[in-house]
Protein backbone atom coordinates (compact mmCIF):
# COMPACT_ATOMS: atom_id res chain seq x y z
CA UNK A 1 0.00 0.00 0.00
CA UNK A 2 2.92 2.26 0.80
CA UNK A 3 4.50 1.73 -2.04
CA UNK A 4 0.94 2.45 -4.24
CA UNK A 5 1.05 6.22 -2.63
CA UNK A 6 4.66 6.40 -3.06
CA UNK A 7 3.45 6.10 -6.97
CA UNK A 8 0.52 7.76 -6.88
CA UNK A 9 2.52 10.92 -5.39
CA UNK A 10 5.03 10.96 -8.69
CA UNK A 11 2.44 10.59 -10.91
CA UNK A 12 0.06 13.74 -9.29
CA UNK A 13 3.55 16.03 -8.67
CA UNK A 14 5.47 15.76 -11.95
CA UNK A 15 2.91 17.43 -14.03
CA UNK A 16 2.70 20.34 -11.34
CA UNK A 17 6.63 20.70 -11.50
CA UNK A 18 6.99 20.70 -14.87
CA UNK A 19 3.52 23.16 -15.97
CA UNK A 20 6.08 26.35 -14.51
CA UNK A 21 8.38 25.70 -17.21
CA UNK A 22 7.01 27.48 -20.61
CA UNK A 23 9.45 28.34 -23.46
CA UNK A 24 9.59 30.40 -26.29
CA UNK A 25 11.44 29.95 -29.29
CA UNK A 26 12.79 32.15 -32.21
CA UNK A 27 10.43 32.48 -35.04
CA UNK A 28 10.78 34.54 -38.05
CA UNK A 29 7.81 34.75 -40.49
CA UNK A 30 10.19 37.23 -42.74
CA UNK A 31 11.26 35.31 -45.20
CA UNK A 32 7.60 34.96 -45.92
CA UNK A 33 7.26 37.63 -48.15
CA UNK A 34 10.08 38.23 -50.78
CA UNK A 35 9.25 42.15 -50.93
CA UNK A 36 9.59 42.73 -47.08
CA UNK A 37 12.72 40.11 -46.85
CA UNK A 38 14.75 42.34 -50.13
CA UNK A 39 13.33 45.96 -47.12
CA UNK A 40 14.43 44.36 -44.11
CA UNK A 41 17.87 43.54 -45.65
CA UNK A 42 18.71 46.63 -46.79
CA UNK A 43 17.32 47.84 -43.67
CA UNK A 44 19.95 45.71 -41.91
CA UNK A 45 23.01 46.89 -43.84
CA UNK A 46 21.59 50.84 -43.54
CA UNK A 47 21.30 50.04 -39.65
CA UNK A 48 25.29 48.72 -40.04
CA UNK A 49 26.34 51.68 -41.90
CA UNK A 50 24.64 53.84 -39.03
CA UNK A 51 22.63 55.56 -42.56
CA UNK A 52 20.43 58.24 -41.04
CA UNK A 53 19.49 59.21 -44.36
CA UNK A 54 18.02 55.58 -45.64
CA UNK A 55 16.00 54.92 -41.98
CA UNK A 56 14.37 58.33 -42.66
CA UNK A 57 13.60 57.31 -45.93
CA UNK A 58 11.51 54.19 -44.76
CA UNK A 59 9.84 56.31 -41.54
CA UNK A 60 6.11 56.66 -42.05
CA UNK A 61 5.60 60.21 -41.42
CA UNK A 62 3.55 59.89 -38.45
CA UNK A 63 5.22 56.85 -37.08
CA UNK A 64 4.50 56.33 -33.78
CA UNK A 65 7.14 56.59 -30.99
CA UNK A 66 5.80 56.62 -27.98
CA UNK A 67 2.68 56.15 -26.16
CA UNK A 68 2.84 59.62 -24.91
CA UNK A 69 2.22 61.51 -28.34
CA UNK A 70 5.51 61.64 -29.82
CA UNK A 71 5.42 60.96 -33.40
CA UNK A 72 6.99 61.99 -36.65
CA UNK A 73 10.42 62.44 -38.09
CA UNK A 74 11.07 65.27 -36.09
CA UNK A 75 10.19 64.15 -32.73
CA UNK A 76 12.35 60.69 -34.03
CA UNK A 77 15.32 62.48 -34.76
CA UNK A 78 14.74 64.51 -31.30
CA UNK A 79 14.77 61.28 -29.48
CA UNK A 80 17.31 59.13 -30.86
CA UNK A 81 19.74 61.71 -31.97
CA UNK A 82 20.89 59.50 -34.82
CA UNK A 83 23.97 61.02 -35.23
CA UNK A 84 24.92 61.68 -32.43
CA UNK A 85 28.65 59.26 -31.33
CA UNK A 86 26.78 57.70 -28.78
CA UNK A 87 23.32 57.15 -30.12
CA UNK A 88 21.53 54.01 -28.82
CA UNK A 89 19.50 53.79 -31.91
CA UNK A 90 21.52 51.40 -33.63
CA UNK A 91 22.60 49.08 -31.55
CA UNK A 92 18.55 48.99 -30.43
CA UNK A 93 17.66 48.66 -34.45
CA UNK A 94 20.59 46.15 -34.80
CA UNK A 95 19.22 43.80 -31.56
CA UNK A 96 15.15 43.91 -32.40
CA UNK A 97 16.14 43.08 -36.28
CA UNK A 98 18.14 40.57 -35.41
CA UNK A 99 15.56 38.48 -33.88
CA UNK A 100 12.80 37.53 -36.25
CA UNK A 101 8.94 38.78 -35.77
CA UNK A 102 5.78 37.50 -37.39
CA UNK A 103 3.15 39.27 -39.16
CA UNK A 104 -0.32 39.79 -37.99
CA UNK A 105 -3.57 41.58 -38.82
CA UNK A 106 -5.49 44.19 -36.91
CA UNK A 107 -8.07 46.57 -38.52
CA UNK A 108 -7.41 45.05 -41.85
CA UNK A 109 -3.86 45.87 -41.81
CA UNK A 110 -0.97 43.35 -42.38
CA UNK A 111 2.05 44.75 -39.87
CA UNK A 112 5.32 42.68 -39.43
CA UNK A 113 6.27 42.97 -35.80
CA UNK A 114 9.96 42.83 -34.67
CA UNK A 115 11.18 41.36 -32.20
CA UNK A 116 9.34 37.40 -32.02
CA UNK A 117 9.84 38.24 -27.97
CA UNK A 118 7.06 41.13 -28.13
CA UNK A 119 5.02 39.22 -31.68
CA UNK A 120 5.20 35.87 -30.43
CA UNK A 121 4.76 36.33 -26.61
CA UNK A 122 2.23 34.46 -24.79
CA UNK A 123 -0.92 36.66 -23.81
CA UNK A 124 -1.76 35.31 -21.14
CA UNK A 125 1.52 36.29 -19.53
CA UNK A 126 2.30 40.33 -17.84
CA UNK A 127 4.82 41.62 -20.02
CA UNK A 128 5.73 43.93 -17.02
CA UNK A 129 6.66 40.72 -15.04
CA UNK A 130 7.76 38.05 -17.32
CA UNK A 131 11.01 38.14 -19.98
CA UNK A 132 12.29 35.46 -22.47
CA UNK A 133 15.62 34.00 -22.28
CA UNK A 134 16.36 34.52 -25.73
CA UNK A 135 19.36 31.87 -26.38
CA UNK A 136 20.75 28.37 -25.69
CA UNK A 137 22.16 27.16 -22.55
CA UNK A 138 22.06 30.61 -20.92
CA UNK A 139 23.92 30.95 -17.47
CA UNK A 140 22.10 32.00 -15.06
CA UNK A 141 24.73 33.14 -11.89
CA UNK A 142 23.86 33.06 -7.96
CA UNK A 143 25.29 36.99 -8.16
CA UNK A 144 25.89 39.71 -11.28
CA UNK A 145 29.11 39.01 -12.42
CA UNK A 146 30.76 36.09 -14.63
CA UNK A 147 32.93 34.52 -11.55
CA UNK A 148 29.27 33.98 -9.59
CA UNK A 149 28.44 30.32 -9.55
CA UNK A 150 25.93 28.97 -11.79
CA UNK A 151 22.55 28.24 -10.49
CA UNK A 152 21.41 26.54 -13.99
CA UNK A 153 21.36 26.75 -17.56
CA UNK A 154 18.57 27.76 -19.70
CA UNK A 155 17.09 27.30 -23.18
CA UNK A 156 14.55 30.27 -24.62
CA UNK A 157 12.91 29.99 -21.39
CA UNK A 158 10.38 32.74 -20.36
CA UNK A 159 11.34 33.78 -16.84
CA UNK A 160 10.01 36.10 -14.01
CA UNK A 161 12.50 38.79 -14.18
CA UNK A 162 13.68 42.16 -13.09
CA UNK A 163 15.32 44.55 -14.83
CA UNK A 164 17.44 47.04 -13.58
CA UNK A 165 15.98 51.10 -13.26
CA UNK A 166 17.69 53.59 -15.57
CA UNK A 167 18.88 55.66 -12.21
CA UNK A 168 20.20 52.21 -10.33
CA UNK A 169 18.57 53.72 -7.04
CA UNK A 170 17.30 50.54 -6.23
CA UNK A 171 19.14 48.04 -4.18
CA UNK A 172 20.34 44.89 -6.16
CA UNK A 173 19.92 46.41 -9.47
CA UNK A 174 23.08 46.15 -11.59
CA UNK A 175 23.58 47.20 -15.18
CA UNK A 176 24.23 44.58 -17.61
CA UNK A 177 22.83 42.01 -15.13
CA UNK A 178 18.48 41.26 -15.20
CA UNK A 179 17.36 39.80 -11.83
CA UNK A 180 15.43 36.40 -12.75
CA UNK A 181 13.15 34.11 -10.88
CA UNK A 182 14.06 30.53 -12.75
CA UNK A 183 10.89 27.88 -13.39
CA UNK A 184 12.08 25.72 -10.55
CA UNK A 185 11.41 29.17 -7.90
CA UNK A 186 15.67 29.67 -7.47
CA UNK A 187 16.54 33.27 -7.92
CA UNK A 188 20.06 34.48 -9.74
CA UNK A 189 20.78 36.56 -12.57
CA UNK A 190 21.23 36.72 -16.48
CA UNK A 191 23.25 39.23 -18.91
CA UNK A 192 20.94 41.72 -19.91
CA UNK A 193 21.83 40.87 -23.68
CA UNK A 194 20.26 37.32 -23.30
CA UNK A 195 16.92 38.48 -21.93
CA UNK A 196 14.54 40.45 -23.83
CA UNK A 197 10.91 41.79 -22.11
CA UNK A 198 7.93 41.71 -24.42
CA UNK A 199 7.74 45.40 -23.83
CA UNK A 200 10.87 46.72 -24.53
CA UNK A 201 12.01 48.21 -28.01
CA UNK A 202 9.48 46.73 -31.46
CA UNK A 203 9.41 47.71 -34.35
CA UNK A 204 6.10 47.85 -36.63
CA UNK A 205 6.51 47.84 -40.72
CA UNK A 206 3.48 48.16 -42.87
CA UNK A 207 3.23 48.38 -47.08
CA UNK A 208 1.88 51.35 -48.04
CA UNK A 209 1.08 52.30 -51.77
CA UNK A 210 3.48 49.78 -52.26
CA UNK A 211 6.50 50.47 -49.94
CA UNK A 212 7.32 49.26 -46.81
CA UNK A 213 7.37 52.30 -43.99
CA UNK A 214 7.77 51.87 -40.33
CA UNK A 215 4.97 52.74 -38.49
CA UNK A 216 6.32 52.11 -35.33
CA UNK A 217 9.11 51.99 -32.96
CA UNK A 218 8.43 51.90 -29.78
CA UNK A 219 8.33 50.36 -26.19
CA UNK A 220 6.29 50.05 -23.32
CA UNK A 221 2.51 49.18 -23.20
Amino acid sequence: MQGFISLLMIVILTPTATAETRKLYPVDEGAKDASFKAFRNKLIEAVKQRNTRFVLSVLHPRVQLSFGGHAGQKDFLEMWKPDSSDSRLWNELSTVLSLGGTFSKSEGKRVFWAPYTFSAFPDDLDGYEYASIVGENVRVRSQPNTTASIVTNLSYDIVKATFPVSDNSREGDVPGWVRVVVPDGRNGYVASRYIRSPIDYRLGVERIRGKWLITYFIAGD
